[in-house]
């Protein structure tokens, strides 16, 4: 029976289907991490910026992909220019760079680097009126400052000033991937022998033997790999008893 490549298939779509459920929750944004360089950094505890940099790529271009990647709680009109996304408490600002117009500048700024920075009368153009209101709701419904972007950083200032990223900013740039744990069986015999098997390990095996692998991580960080043979049976045949006997024909009484 080929059961091996119909249960992978139904593995792989609950997986889809969990998968599918889990990107729509939550409120970290897309990961542009993985997909964009990583161009600046402006952060002070839990205020911070990073800037990426879509090479060759229109501000409605990388706009449509970060939406197609996640849903964005708000999104601001299309725009060649500039654009807003909005993830909870991540704002994504999409900007036409004025220095090489073919590229786009991808700035993801935390809640509290907007509310410090940003003035809320240039942000009216791109967010609506309720989100910005409670955005800015503790400083009186006024920005904290004359900020509008990376790309024109020069004329209105942010309170802190951009640098190139570090590797420790590069690994705690946002969205940070989760790190997995897996682990590793090894399968058992292939289709071609005799037999055959299923996609994940089954099918017969000959005179009774089988054998498991393990990986273990050394000391000096190297892994080395370990298999285990289980013994033979051995097969005996059964004793059995040998003996003689006679036929005697009764006589008629």
């Amino acid at each position: 029976m080929k059961k091996g490549p119909a249960l992978y298939l139904k593995i792989v779509l609950v997986l889809s289907l969990v998968v599918g459920l889990l990107s729509g929750c939550g409120g970290s944004g897309p990961n542009v991490k993985e997909s964009y360089p990583l161009e600046s950094v402006n952060r002070e505890g839990n205020s911070t910026s990073y800037v990426y940099r879509a090479v060759n790529e229109t501000v409605p271009e990388v706009a449509a992909k970060l939406a197609d990647q996640k849903k964005p709680k708000e999104m601001s009109a299309e725009s060649d220019e500039r654009m807003f996304l909005v993830y909870d408490k991540e704002y994504y600002h999409l900007q036409k760079d004025t220095a090489k117009p073919e590229d786009t500048l991808i700035e993801v700024d935390s809640e509290e680097y907007v509310r410090n920075n940003y003035d809320s009368s240039f942000l009216q153009g791109y967010l609506t009126a309720t989100l910005i209101g409670s955005l800015f709701d503790s400083l009186g419904g006024y920005g904290g400052g004359s900020y509008r972007g990376y790309s024109s950083r020069d004329t209105y200032h942010p309170e802190k000033s951009y640098r190139t990223p570090t590797q420790e900013d590069k690994k705690a740039a946002p969205p940070l991937t989760v790190e997995k744990k897996g682990s590793i069986t090894r399968r058992g015999k292939t289709s071609t022998d005799s037999g055959g098997s299923s996609w994940f390990g089954g099918g017969s095996s000959d005179s009774g033997s089988s054998s498991k692998g393990s990986i273990s991580r050394n000391k000096d960080g190297s892994s080395s790999s370990k298999s285990y043979s289980k013994p033979k049976r051995s097969i005996t045949k059964p004793k059995t008893r040998s003996g003689r006997g006679g036929i005697s024909r009764r006589s008629r009484r």
